[in-house]
Order: structure tokens, then sequence, then C-alpha cells
């Protein structure tokens, strides 16, 4: 035997460490090869570390919230590999009881793991139905969905009722954490102990209390990245309003098109994204960071797009050079990465680098929003609704009031290094860009 020491691996060239989010195996645990042992958290993505070796867990190097740095040793896996150096001692002919003790020992061990995992084993004979009955029942589960199924006491009836957004309609760990954060826990007490339990509301006869809810790994990072921002940046915002009927009218004529031919939706994001391109290289004062008392002006033109996860997370996964990106190229940019995001797939560097973020508070209804800077960049732009609205519309005949389709778009800005001049003047090229839409441009 030998044991194979399971590192941190490097995620990417701007990542250099991670903190551990999940255990998902435990001391005496069997490890298939490509299984995953850990969860780990960068930034704002949620990885999983696989072991690239078979064998079993014997020591946990860290502990959960402990920061990890690539090529740290996480854990020591027990493998049936032969050791090279017991190999060689046990054929060094200067002593015959020496190979004698190691064979002894390296059988006590072996039997001593398989003592633990029996035991293990037996003693975590669930509340659920067995491991292969939840998967026949839902398709594939992935080693960290079965794992957070275990953990909660999801039964098979529970499991049918969740609708997977992943691939194939798999089952998700944002789909368990939806699902978790919409019950409590009681047992049906006309059912056996141990064997299905059902979720509703807590109720205590005497009085309401209230509810404790523990912030998730990723609410927490969100948290403390919002608070640092407002202590770190001066916040102002501008206001425009934007005539997007054209845009609209030319999106309906179009987007069926599109389609059919890339198999793809089109969205008004990539619109929106390739106007803040536009308006950056107008403008690239407001593609720079701060870093102390320096100014660092990126030559790269790469945007954030805030996006909405089923848990009430928010992930900003980044177009990178969106400027050198035609409309086509755009749409699908826009479209693997919110995909990816929602069904927790991205990497640590598809949400690395961004120098500027746009967020799209109209999807929910808000007319306007006044968003957070995403440090350490100046700026964020938040989309409204598009609404219906009468407006005066002028004409060489003269003006008469006529319904348009109208946004506004907010600003936010670092107001130490951006002055109100080149926020507004930034987020008037971005209306101008929108408003001056080729009505005859194919996609």
């Amino acid at each position: 035997m030998s044991k194979f020491e399971l590192k941190l691996p490097k995620m990417g060239e701007s990542v250099a460490e991670a903190t551990l989010t999940a255990w998902l195996k435990e001391i005496g645990d069997t490890i298939e090869f490509d299984e995953p042992v850990v969860e780990i958290a960068t930034d704002k993505v949620d990885s999983e570390v696989p072991s690239e070796k078979k064998g079993i867990l014997i020591e946990k190097c860290f502990k959960v919230d402990d920061l990890i740095l690539v090529g740290q040793t996480i854990a020591i896996i027990e493998t049936d590999e032969v050791d090279v150096e017991k190999e060689t001692t046990i054929e060094n002919p200067a002593s015959e009881e020496k190979p004698k003790e190691i064979i002894t020992e390296i059988k006590s061990e072996k039997e001593l793991a398989e003592e633990m995992t029996d035991s293990l084993e037996k003693s975590a004979k669930v509340i659920l139905e067995s491991e292969e009955s939840i998967s026949s029942n839902k398709g594939f589960l992935s080693p960290l969905v079965k794992n957070m199924i275990k953990k909660e006491g999801i039964s098979s009836e529970e499991l049918s009722l969740i609708n997977g957004t992943g691939k194939d309609n798999r089952i998700t760990k944002n789909d368990i954490l939806s699902f978790l954060s919409n019950r409590r826990l009681i047992v049906d007490d006309s059912i056996k102990p141990k064997t299905k339990i059902i979720y509703s509301e807590k109720i205590d006869n005497s009085d309401f209390s209230d509810e404790v809810i523990e912030m998730t790994k990723m609410g927490k990072l969100i948290s403390q990245h919002m608070t640092d921002s407002v202590k770190t940046s001066a916040h102002v915002q501008s206001f425009i309003e934007v005539d997007v009927t054209n845009i609209f009218n030319w999106r309906n004529r179009v987007k069926s098109g599109f389609e059919s031919r890339e198999g793809q939706k089109f969205t008004f994001t990539p619109i929106f994204i390739e106007a803040v391109a536009v308006a950056l290289r107008q403008y690239p004062m407001m593609n720079i960071s701060v870093a102390d008392d320096k100014i660092i002006l990126k030559k790269k033109i790469n945007i954030g797009m805030a996006t909405a996860l089923s848990d009430g997370n928010l992930i900003v996964p980044v177009i990178k050079n969106a400027d050198q990106l035609n409309l086509v190229g755009m749409a699908k940019s826009v479209n693997d990465l919110a995909n990816r995001a929602r069904n927790n797939n991205l990497n640590p560097d598809d949400v690395a680098g961004g120098t500027y973020t746009i967020t799209n508070v109209g999807v929910f209804g808000s007319i306007m929003g006044t968003p957070i800077i995403n440090q350490p960049q100046v700026g964020i732009l938040a989309f409204g609704a598009i609404r219906k609205i009468p407006s005066v519309i002028e004409t060489e005949e003269g003006d008469y009031i006529g319904i348009r389709k109208k946004m506004i778009i907010s600003h936010s800005y670092d107001h130490r290094v951006v002055n109100g001049a080149l926020g507004s003047k930034f987020i008037k090229a971005v209306k101008d860009h929108l408003e001056n839409w080729n009505l005859n441009r194919e996609i």
C-alpha cells in the first residue's frame, strides 16, 4: 500500500487560493477514481476536487472554512498501490525478520480500514431508500448531490418533486438548496421513524418564534464584497432615459431566424453589452481600476454580467474582449456563461478579469436601480424594465404624443476618480448607440 496526497489543483491564472466549504467524504470512506472528495469556493465559484487515485481517506489536512493555497495537500488517501520504499525493504537480504514485521503491519492496516469501512456503512443506513433507488428514480446524480440528499434526509417521494435544471433535467446542487430553503422538518408520526419524513412549517403552539437562517458560503462572500465596495468607493449615480422602440421591433424581426439557425435564444443582453463596449472604447477612463493612489488603465474590455442564481445569490461571469465580438459571438458567449452559471458549472477564470459590469434589474420588473460597484472596477450600469411610455415625438410637421418603448439606465460610478461629466457622458454614449440602431442590420 501507499499514501497519495490530494492537493488543491491550479484553477486558473488569477486564482491562488480557495476556501474549503464541505467535506464530501469522511475518514474511512472508500473513494473511487475521479470521485469528488471536497467542495471548495474561490471568490464566487463553487467547485469539487476529485481524487486521482482509488483508495481510502485516512487523513483530513484542513477543516471547513480553512483557506487552502494552490498546491497544498488537502487530504491523504491510502491506495492499494505498492509503496516503492517498502518493496525495497522487503527484498533486503540483510534482515529476514524485518520483511515479516512490515508485511504484518500492512495487513493490520488493511484489516483496520476494512473494519472501519464496514462500521461506517452499517451506521450510515440512513433514513431513506438506497442510493441505487434514488438514482434510478431521477437519473444520474452527482456524488455531491447524493451526499446532500443523504445528509438532509430527502426521501424518494420528495426527490421526485424536485425539477432538475441541469443538463438532461438532472438535479443540481442549486436545485437541492432551493428545495431545502422552502421547507422545515417534522416527522410524520404515521410513518415509521427513520423510514420517511415530510416537511412543513414548524409551529410553536405557544408562540410564533423567529427563524434564524445561516448564510451560505457564497452569500457571506457577496455580503463582504458589497460592504467592502461601499467602504472603498464614493458611489454616485446618473440616470438617463432611452427610447428602445427601434431595437425592440428589430429584435422581434430577427430573433426567430437567429434561434432557428443557431439553436439559441436571442435576448436583449448582447445588444446592451455591445452598446457598453462601444461606449468604453469612446471613454476609456471608465475602463480603469484603482490601486492605492494609482489608476490602472485596462487595455482589454472585459464586461461582467450579473446573473441571478436559483438560490437567491448572484454571480458575475465575464465576457472577455467584448469589443472584439460581433453580435452573434456576443449572443453565444452570453448564453453559454448564463447557462453554466445557473447550473453551477463556471470555472474560476469565467468570473475573473472583469473591467466593467452591467446588471439587468428590468427582468425583475424594476424600472431602475442603484447598483453597487464591483471592486476594483469604477462603474456599473443597471438596465431597467422596458415599458410603453406616452412620449412627445418631434417631427418636421410638428410635435405629437405617441406610444414609445423606453427604459431607464442607471450608472453608479466611483466619484474618487470619475467626475459627473464623465459618468454622464458615458451613459449618453450608451443611449446614442441604442437609439441610433440600424433597422436594416442583419444577424
